[in-house]
């Protein structure tokens, strides 16, 4: 009779992996991931370097699983602000950008893998389509400004790239230095370049501080 796992078996498994992709994520922000090997993360996950290979056929294949998490949850953060936050789309535009700028500021490292750091060619295949997720969610609150008459005339798919691009450009250089303090003026200037990106008049007030786990 064919060997079958019990329920007890798969469940145990399943949270193996699920702390081995845990560990993996901590190993790429603190160390990237050209030093985040399969014997790294095996160490970090308190397992051997061939239990790590019953999950996951290569380690390509475990930094693409550690890069979706990743960055779905950063999409999901951004879509939470931009579709259903409070206010005007102006006003969710800039908090939308707020948010994503302090996420990744107060997760440098791991920000840094997500938006540049050098990384196996299957990761980089991720990258542009998350950057094609973050570009929609920025679209549709550009045409839904335009649409409401607080935004100008424009392609909203035009301004979107443009958006998504220049936020990712801006934090390259600070999340690759230490925290100097200054992240605060470094958030607000950017937030303020998203808006005239868009043709948006300044907020009267700051941009809510939300903060999502």
């Amino acid at each position: 009779m064919a060997y079958r796992r019990t329920p007890a078996v798969h469940d145990r498994l399943r949270a193996a992996r699920e702390r081995l992709i845990d560990r993996a994520t901590d190993v790429v922000a603190e160390t990237g991931w050209g030093n985040a090997s399969v014997t790294a993360v095996a160490a970090a996950a308190g397992m051997s370097a061939g239990s790590v290979y019953q999950h996951f056929p290569s380690k390509a294949a475990l930094a693409v699983e550690v890069f979706r998490r990743a960055a779905a949850r950063e999409v999901e953060v951004l879509g939470e602000v931009l579709r259903e936050g409070a206010g005007d789309p102006v006003e969710r535009l800039a908090d939308g950008v707020t948010v994503f700028a302090r996420r990744a500021m107060e997760r440098r490292g791991l920000a840094h893998a997500l938006l540049v750091a050098p990384a196996e060619s299957a990761v980089d295949v991720e990258r542009l389509a998350f950057r094609r997720r973050y570009r929609q969610l920025f679209a549709e609150v550009v045409r839904e400004g335009v649409a409401a008459g607080l935004l100008p005339r424009q392609d909203p798919e035009v301004t979107a790239a443009a958006l998504s691009g220049a936020v990712g450009e801006i934090l390259v250089d600070p999340l690759a230095e230490p925290a100097d303090g200054d992240a605060d003026r470094l958030v607000a200037e950017l937030t303020a370049c998203a808006l005239r990106c868009a043709g948006a008049a300044p907020l009267t007030s700051a941009p809510r501080d939300r903060r999502f786990p």
